[in-house]
């Protein structure tokens, strides 16, 4: 269950970390006057599920009350990514003097949670991963032992930012914990020029399985933005729909995140996160294949698993049955590793599809996704 930005603001309040002072509007007539509390200068941000809003357009400063009402109007209404904007934040703005990428997402493959930092904040992360991997931190995260101060300070000494991070980044671990989070993300975390440590946009994505403690976020938080997210929702499906044209499916959400990573540094773009679990029947690989295909962006996809307890072998069963249930009209290429790899590979290799391919390594197969979708 997805958070809308002001609402993962509130949850920071709520833990501690400070954030600039915001108010949440749906008609433009408002801003104004709200405007005037916040001091007459806005950022005015688009509410929607999505990344890239402010290349888009959702994101823009305002210099007055007047300015502020009708960049609101401009926002109200606007379509990010498939979004309709039905809302917007009005934030006071803050003098920056160095911007931070620091969140926690469960790594369902390592059976942790992963720490991801960089002193490159105020960008798409996968952007500083492929141009700069050595600048963002991955350290993995002992659920029993938690983030603790000496734990802070390592992430934040990995990923070089300043000691005064390391109380929010205690801070947001009790957010993940204490609020049922699968993924707690702010980017950017600032540092003011008055040496003040802000949140300045926050995502916050929710265990499903905990909807029935976190019931005070209502039918807004639950429901999607996306038309393919909420077919995704309906079928169980982990999905997220990104900006790219490489299709994505992968178990566990560790190695969805990596292969994101891979599949930038090819020089394609993916078009989403699918995380299947530890699950990989026909129905499952079915229902993933049928989302993923129905986006008209999508020009090759990328099916990447690592067998642990689902074995390969049946992993390449549920593809082939998949396969023949739905229509494949763009190249898939699969790489399957772990246990019973060979039986799967040689399953796939008997079916001898003509739009299915195999790639014995990640790096390879993300490479061949990416090749596949540029030549189509």
């Amino acid at each position: 269950m997805d958070l809308y930005e002001h609402q993962a603001r509130e949850l920071f309040e709520e833990h501690g970390i400070l954030v600039p002072r915001a108010e949440v509007i749906t008609s433009s007539k408002e801003a104004r006057g709200i405007a005037r509390r916040l001091g007459g200068r806005v950022v005015v941000k688009a509410q929607v599920k999505t990344g890239g809003r402010g290349r888009a357009g959702g994101v823009k400063f305002a210099a007055d009350p007047a300015a502020a009402e009708l960049t609101a109007r401009q926002i109200l209404g606007m379509d990010i990514k498939g979004h309709t904007v039905g809302k917007v934040m009005l934030a006071q703005p803050v003098d920056i003097e160095d911007e931070f990428y620091v969140s926690y997402v469960l790594d369902r493959a390592a059976g942790r949670f992963l720490a991801i930092a960089s002193a490159e904040g105020g960008m798409e992360i996968e952007e500083v991963a492929a141009s700069r991997p050595d600048a963002v931190a991955r350290i993995h995260i002992d659920p029993a032992e938690g983030v603790t101060s000496a734990k802070a300070g390592e992430i934040a000494q990995a990923a070089g930012l300043p000691p005064q991070t390391v109380d929010v980044l205690v801070r947001l671990w009790e957010v993940l914990v204490r609020e049922d989070a699968v993924l707690v993300e702010v980017n950017p975390l600032v540092r003011t020029k008055q040496g003040q440590i802000l949140a300045l946009d926050g995502k916050v994505t929710l265990d499903d399985n905990a909807r029935f403690r976190q019931a005070r976020w209502g039918a807004e938080s639950a429901t999607h933005d996306d038309p393919l997210e909420a077919v995704a929702a309906a079928k169980g499906l982990n999905y997220v729909k990104l900006d790219g044209e490489v299709g994505i499916i992968g178990n566990g959400a560790g190695l969805v995140m990596s292969t994101l990573d891979v599949v930038a540094g090819c020089g394609a773009r993916p078009a989403n996160f699918l995380d299947i679990g530890g699950g990989a029947s026909a129905q499952i690989m079915a229902d993933g294949l049928s989302v993923i295909l129905s986006d008209p962006a999508v020009k090759s996809v990328f099916v990447n698993v690592f067998g642990g307890i689902t074995a390969c072998d049946a992993v390449a069963d549920g593809i082939v049955r998949a396969v023949e249930s739905v229509q494949l009209t763009k190249p898939l290429v699969v790489r399957l590793d772990g246990n019973n790899a060979a039986r799967g590979r040689a399953v796939l290799d008997g079916y001898a599809h003509p739009l299915v391919q195999q790639a014995t390594t990640m790096d390879g197969a993300a490479r061949r996704a990416a090749d596949l979708a540029d030549a189509r």
